[in-house]
């Protein structure tokens, strides 16, 4: 069978077992731009519409069912319908879910968090890391008086428009440290306003450091790089970048609205450091959107409306009171087991995930940390951007597609996410399932037939 051949077959598999999804995709598309309002859950040729999720499992519409290692891009780290959290809703629901006003719940979350984060000495509440990360930029900027930022290459940090440069700036990326606007729509300044610099390249963001210190706010990083790959920092890179930053009085933003559950305290925890802001969402919100930042005493005074010239920070749906009952109870049960067990179901799948690819022969690295991996289908180590980029990303689209046939729904970009409700059961099927979908799809796992499908 060609390869064009296979990739038809495997599409036309799919079809036959969404039919129910393609129609009220086609249904979508009259109302919906694209069919949804969400750009990472779409996938060629339509994605499957979810009808049902509880604990790791989903079912779709047509009554497909899948374990789910995709966990809403790691932000149900409790899966679906989780009973503490349901109860928590529930109750709150019943005594109103936003009152334009202060609510206890918030000083109980906001508590929370500080006990877990030692370098959190208050936190603000948002609707989402993208608001998260936007107002921890501009605290940075009000606190120090200066305009610019710097960001890693492949860094994401949500859809706030200084954080989308170089996302994914494609295989003729501008030289560092200049960036690129992420899409249409964006401001051409911004390569004025975002330095770049490779992940895990500390020689080199030293060196913008210093040469920017006059006009440079603050540098935010990821502890792990999500979007581009799970791929974690070095120890030695986030510590240097924590040593510089305090050399040139820039200040360090540690985007952990991905990594927080990868410890008690954050992936701080585990590297060691203390970042002057922070920023997080997804799990604290249990299941709600929700966003928050804090850090350093004296920057996050800046949000204090008792002092004269205070940034203001306005939002509707600021700690509303159901996301907070939400997040409560989510974090509660966010416990030092809870977050080892996890972890070492992570380390499983990803030893298995790996060995699923020697033994195949397809060169490939799983990348990722804890309760999160990612499959890469490149020959060298991924450490940055440009080395996870120049890996086979086309496969995606069609071993996506069969692991769906075969019950195991992850990230299209090939990330897997594994929650609470999981144990080793759940993690044998993901490492079965994938061999025999990577031996399915394995005439497109190589260079020419990817080159041909592009």
């Amino acid at each position: 069978m060609s390869t064009e051949q296979l990739s038809a077959a495997i599409e036309s598999a799919y079809r036959r077992r969404t039919p129910r999804s393609e129609a009220l995709y086609r249904r979508a598309l009259q109302s919906l731009p694209g069919g949804d309002s969400r750009t990472s859950v779409f996938y060629q040729p339509y994605p499957a519409f979810m009808s049902r999720g509880q604990g790791c499992r989903l079912e779709d519409i047509d009554g497909n069912t899948y374990i789910d290692f995709l966990g809403n891009y790691t932000s149900l780290v409790h899966g679906h319908a989780h009973p503490g959290i349901l109860a928590a809703i529930q109750t709150q629901a019943a005594l109103g879910t936003a009152h334009g006003a202060p609510v206890e719940l918030q000083v109980l979350l906001a508590e929370a968090l500080t006990k877990r984060v030692k370098s959190l000495a208050q936190v603000r509440f948002a609707n989402s890391g993208t608001e998260a990360v936007l107002n921890a930029i501009r605290a940075a900027r009000a606190f120090t008086g200066r305009p610019r930022i710097l960001k890693m290459e492949g860094g994401y940090h949500g859809t706030y428009d200084a954080a989308e440069v170089s996302v994914d700036p494609g295989a003729d990326p501008p030289a560092f440290p200049l960036g690129r606007p992420e899409g249409p729509g964006l401001s051409p300044g911004l390569t004025g306003e975002v330095l770049i610099t490779p992940f895990n390249d500390l020689d080199r963001a030293r060196d913008v450091v210093r040469r920017h210190r006059a006009e440079l706010a603050a540098v935010i990083v990821e502890p792990m790089l999500g979007a581009a790959g799970m791929i974690p920092a070095e120890p030695e890179f986030l510590g240097g970048l924590r040593e510089i930053t305090r050399e040139c009085g820039v200040l360090l933003i540690c985007d952990e609205v991905l990594t927080f559950r990868l410890a008690f305290g954050g992936a701080q925890e585990l590297f060691g450091i203390e970042p002057d802001l922070t920023t997080l969402g997804k799990i604290i919100g249990g299941g709600l959107p929700v966003g928050a930042f804090g850090g350093r005493a004296d920057i996050m005074a800046c949000f204090d409306p008792r002092r004269s010239g205070f940034v203001g920070q306005a939002g509707t749906f600021n700690a509303n009171a159901l996301t907070l009952a939400a997040g409560l109870a989510a974090l509660e049960l966010l416990t030092h087991d809870a977050i080892t067990r996890i972890n070492r179901l992570g380390d499983t799948l990803r030893a298995g995930l790996q060995d699923t690819l020697s033994r195949l022969g397809i060169p490939g690295q799983v990348t990722g940390a804890g309760s999160l991996a990612h499959v890469h289908f490149c020959e060298g180590p991924v450490r940055d951007y440009r080395s996870a980029a120049a890996g086979q990303r086309t496969v995606w689209r069609w071993l996506h597609l069969v692991l769906l046939h075969r019950g195991i729904f992850v990230a299209p970009r090939g990330s897997f996410v594994v929650s609470t409700p999981m144990a080793e059961p759940e993690i044998r099927a993901a490492i079965a399932q994938f061999g025999d979908a990577l031996a399915e799809v394995q005439p497109l796992a190589v260079a020419p037939a990817l080159t041909a499908l592009a």
